[in-house]
This record gives C-alpha cells, structure tokens and sequence, in this order.
C-alpha cells in the first residue's frame, strides 16, 4: 500500500520568486504542503491570499508556520534579546547561547507568539503544523518556549521533529543528521509530555553548498519513509530579494526544476509513496 508523506517547502515569504515557485508546485500537486515565516519581507495579506488560493486547488495541502529566530531576519518584538544589529543572532550563535542555557525562554515564547498571532491575522486561522527555521525549535532554550507556544496558540497543530531512525554509521556519515537526530530525540520526549503530535520521520537535511545533484538525494530521502513522515525541500526561483537574503539560491532550482519535472511521479511510485 501507498504511504502518504508530507513534502512540505520551507520559506514561503522568503522572496516573491520562491513564494511563486512553492505555489506553482502546489497547484500541480507536487507538494502538500509549505511553512510561512512571517518575518520574511515577501509575505504580507497578498502574498498570503495567493498562497491560499493556491492551497485551494490542492484540497490536501497544509500550510504552516515557520517559525524564526536566526538572522539576517528582524524579531517581531521590540525586547527580544540576544540581538545583533537589530537582527536575531546567526543560528550557530543561537544554538551555543542555548547549549550555555543563555536564553530566556520567556523572552523566546513572547516573540513566538507574536508570530503566531501574526499568521492568524495573514492567513484567517491557525497553522496546521509548525516548524522552524533552520530547525531552532529543537535548540535548547527555545524547544520548551516553542512547545508552550504551540500547545497555548495552535495546540491541534503538529510539529515538525527532525529525527529518523537509520543505522550508526549512516548518522557518523552526515554531521548534520547526526546533530539533527541528537537534539530531535529530546524534543520528542518534551512533545510527547506535552501532548503534541508530531511526524514519525524526517528526512531532507543535505549539505546545499555542494550543489549535489537533487534527484538522488530526493530517492535517498523517500526510501523507507513511513506514513506521515515529512520530507523537507527549498524550491524557489532565484531573485534580487533571494540573494540578499540567503546562501541557498541555485540548489533551489535545482529543487524546484527536479520536483516540476518528468522524474518527480515515477519517483514517488516506486517507493510507495504519495501526496494525496
């Protein structure tokens, strides 16, 4: 039997050229569904009813909130501390602030909830899930303000761990899933006490500055994926907005041409998965 996956696009509000990219592959059913940061200079009332409108013709499209607490990006807040310049902290910087227990949780949920309300107020209702840019819910210092946020501000949402079962040594072979898969098993037990609902598997994290070849990656990231496990993807279409903004530009491209051509359908079937 086919297994229904999330494969849900970050960034929605990021620049007007991935907000366009996200919104074409929903129409086309290649995504089910996409997170919003309402930080992001591309995302305001037209922006998001476009997004809905697109959601419309995809009945079982989700969108979510993505929430963000790193740099270069501008809190909602006024007080919010620790700051750079005005901006969050670059998001190593936050995740050794949290690792030191140098946070203020109380301060972290006051932003979160901000954003919260701010995505009710763009998009008419909650979100139906939640995750975080650049994966800072699961930090320290932020995954118990992140959790309290949820359960008080969208609490039939779910929300986004980062963890997948594999062997050791395919975690020694990514870092980055390594770190992933360590700090995702404490969010789990958090969540779990909380009474929140959360995806059995994740799958997506790759080096983006290596430029890797998406197909591939995209074969390695369905294989084995249980029902409701969320794939993590960055389409786009790169503009001015885009490149002043973030390091990821060409590989989301690359994302976006791989997932709106021939290969995407074939892919997801010999895998026994499915979007609907």
């Amino acid at each position: 039997m086919n297994r229904r996956i999330w494969l849900c696009a970050d960034d929605y509000g990021i620049s007007p050229g991935v907000n366009r990219a996200i919104r074409d592959l929903i129409e086309k059913r290649r995504l089910n569904a996409t997170s919003a940061m309402v930080v992001g200079p591309a995302i305001g009332r037209d922006e998001a009813n476009a997004l809905k409108a697109a959601a419309g013709t995809n009945p079982r499209c989700a969108i979510g909130l993505h929430v963000t607490l790193t740099a270069p990006f501008r809190p909602l807040t006024m007080h919010f501390r620790p700051v750079e310049g005005g901006l969050f902290l670059p998001h190593t910087k936050l995740l050794r602030r949290g690792l030191m227990g140098r946070l203020d949780s109380e301060v972290v949920h006051t932003e979160l909830m901000v954003q919260f309300t701010t995505f009710a107020e763009l998009f008419g209702r909650p979100p139906d899930f939640v995750d975080g840019h650049q994966h800072v819910q699961l930090f320290p210092g932020v995954r118990k303000a992140f959790l309290a946020a949820v359960k008080e501000a969208a609490p039939d949402a779910w929300i986004r761990q980062c963890g997948r079962d594999r062997p050791w040594v395919q975690r020694l072979d990514s870092p980055k899933a390594f770190v992933l898969d360590a700090l995702s098993a404490q969010f789990r037990k958090l969540a779990t006490r909380a009474g929140l609902t959360f995806n059995p598997a994740f799958a997506g994290a790759y080096d983006f500055s290596s430029e890797p070849d998406f197909g591939p990656l995209m074969r390695q990231f369905l294989q084995g994926m249980p029902e409701a496990g969320v794939v993590m993807c960055h389409p786009g279409i790169v503009d001015e907005v885009l490149i002043s903004l973030d390091p990821l530009t060409v590989q989301r491209e690359h994302e976006y041409a791989f997932l709106g051509g021939d290969q995407f359908f074939p892919l997801l079937t010999a895998n026994q998965a499915t979007l609907d």
